[in-house]
């Protein structure tokens, strides 16, 4: 359990504050996260890392000379948001270019897919590498599917040194993509984790059970046996990543390799060196030589029971950025020359957004849009429970919370800037950033792209007719597809937005009433959301337990179902190509 909190809700800003707080030497906190505190060489490129928060010392420990610039960090298990990245980003940059490198997550590759395009539009020149060294979570045809795990700290290391050593952005992202295709991994684990003001744990292990692959954060792996002893398990691991060489190596004997082994949470240092004791006479029996071990905790999922072993496979020119010095707060390294001091800086935090100047027209809509996120949060709210429960089936259960948070957060900014006079399109926009900010996660990201995109079509110039909100729909739905790579049969909340966006779309072309039009789709909505439970995932967290979810719908096509089948009140009963929702409802 977790002893220690104050509200579960505000755990991972307050451990931000408490952890800037110890390390004010090295670190400082800027909107999203932190970034180094002393100086870095003007122009030189900047390494910024991220994930979810409840993996320390990943991400906010690894940042420090020698180390990453910056590091975006999300809610417990949550990726940040593309707003929170690039605030990070832009704090971060020393004017040579940005790298985005992380876990290969569905939601980190989301959120931090949008914060590279928003960054380039910006005119920073932008790069990512997505580490994807955990064997156990695709296979070595599909690689490009699997986990990043403890192999991050590899990627974020040759990363940095590199940046630091004056390569361009070109030249640091190379070497970074070389690193991560020399790194494996392999992990257990005995227990699961429990966050803050939970009752039980995320997930869970058979008693006297030892899980086989098992991810970071739940996922599940490749089967379970009995708890071995240590010395078995030292076999077991170093047996695994054996089995699978860099494709440039045909043979092991000889070899260098950079070695971690990675408590998951749980499990004490002094366990850990009785491990890798059997590790070490392991790697010397195949005339393999370990350079500079790392023995500790690196990437951690909160207090979940478990260990996992990383093979760095050197060669002359990632060996030196292995070996270089770090001084991050949970990472450090040889010695390094202390950079200067920052001269503090006060950053707000809370500065307000400018409000763009709107229509009159377009603050009316802006009003009714208000109400349909009421209404859209408020039907979460409702069924969260259900969603989660359905989403437990093959995935981690944390669908209902993740849409809640980001529900509740953008009826909250949406209310705040209607206040402000914003106008319809300025109003989505802006809580679309509160919700992917809140949720983080896959759910978050493609529901904050979805209001974005709409509120880029309706704009803040005139009141939105059927046809607006249509295209708005579609463009939405376009742009899930493209950032989130699902299509129709994938099992996921694209089976439910295409014939919702197509049938409301084709509705409104042959002249219907906005109202009937919303109704035909909506309904067609509900059909295909039910139809899901018939289908295998092939992408997400849901996809390794493809047989389990048979007989469950996919929670994301079911909450859009329910959103859309909710606001259809709304929006009958008025005249034809005018979308004001009844004047009752607010």
């Amino acid at each position: 359990m977790t002893y220690l909190f104050n509200k579960p809700s505000a755990f991972a800003n307050e451990l931000i504050e408490g952890f800037v707080a110890a390390h004010a030497a090295k670190v400082r906190q800027v909107p999203g996260g932190v970034v180094r505190s002393t100086r870095s060489e003007p122009g030189s490129v900047a390494v910024v890392i991220g994930g979810g928060s409840g993996h320390y010392p990943a991400f906010a420990g690894l940042v420090g000379q020698g180390l990453a610039h910056g590091a975006a960090m999300g809610n417990l298990f949550a990726s940040p948001s593309a707003q929170q990245i690039c605030s990070v980003a832009r704090a971060a940059n020393n004017g040579g270019g940005v790298l985005l490198t992380f876990g290969n997550y569905a939601g980190d590759v989301l959120h931090f897919g949008l914060a590279r395009d928003r960054l380039i539009s910006e005119g920073i020149p932008c790069e990512i590498v997505l580490v994807t060294d955990d064997i156990s979570s695709a296979s070595k045809e599909e690689r490009e599917k699997r986990r990043g795990v403890a192999g991050d700290l590899v990627v974020f290391k040759a990363a940095s040194v590199a940046a630091e050593q004056g390569h361009s952005l070109q030249e640091v992202t190379r070497i970074a993509r070389l690193a991560n295709q020399r790194i494996r991994s392999f992990g257990v684990a005995f227990s699961g984790c429990t966050l803050p003001g939970a009752d039980r744990p995320l997930f869970s292990v058979p008693h006297g059970k030892m899980a086989l692959g098992m991810g970071i954060h739940g996922e599940p792996g490749i089967g379970e046996s009995d708890i071995p002893t240590a010395d078995e398990l030292a076999e077991v691991l170093v047996k695994r990543l054996l089995d699978e060489l860099p494709d440039d190596i045909a043979n092991a004997k000889g070899q260098r390799v950079g070695v971690i082994l990675n408590g998951l949470g749980s499990v004490k240092y002094e366990e850990l060196f009785v491990v890798y004791r059997r590790i070490a006479q392991l790697l010397d029996e195949a005339g393999i030589v370990a350079v500079d071990a790392e023995v500790g905790e690196f990437v951690t999922s909160f207090n979940m029971a478990g260990a996992s072993l990383t093979l760095f496979w050197l060669d002359d020119e990632l060996e030196p950025l292995w070996r270089a010095p770090a001084d991050a707060p949970a990472f450090r390294k040889g010695s390094v020359r202390a950079a200067e001091p920052l001269e503090a800086q006060q950053i707000d935090v809370a500065l307000a957004t400018t409000v763009p100047p709107a229509s009159v027209e377009s603050k009316k809509a802006a009003q009714c849009l208000l109400g349909v996120l009421n209404t859209l949060a408020q039907t979460i709210v409702t069924h969260a429970d259900e969603l989660g429960r359905i989403d437990a089936v093959a995935g981690d259960g944390d669908h209902g919370i993740g849409m809640e948070r980001g529900a509740l957060a953008a009826a909250e900014k949406a209310a705040e800037m209607q206040l402000r006079g914003a106008g319809a399109g300025t109003l989505l926009q802006q809580a679309a950033d509160a919700w992917a900010d809140r949720a983080g996660g896959t759910s978050g990201a493609l529901w904050g792209l979805a209001l974005n995109a709409l509120g880029t079509v309706i704009g803040d110039e005139k009141y939105p007719d059927a046809r607006t909100v249509a295209e708005g729909v579609s463009k939405a739905k376009d742009g899930i597809m493209h950032f989130g790579k699902a299509k129709v049969g994938d099992k996921t909340l694209v089976d439910v937005l295409v014939p919702f966006s197509d049938t409301l779309s084709a509705c409104v072309a042959r002249g219907d009433e906005f109202g009937l039009a919303w109704q035909q789709a909506a309904q067609e909505a509900e059909v295909q959301a039910r139809a899901t439970a018939n289908l295998r995932p092939k992408v997400g967290r849901a996809r390794p337990l493809a047989e389990k979810s048979l007989g469950t719908p996919d929670a994301g096509a079911v909450s859009l179902s329910l959103i859309v089948n909710a606001l259809l009140p709304l929006f009958t009963g008025n005249a034809r190509d005018n979308v004001k929702p009844h004047e009752e409802q607010f």
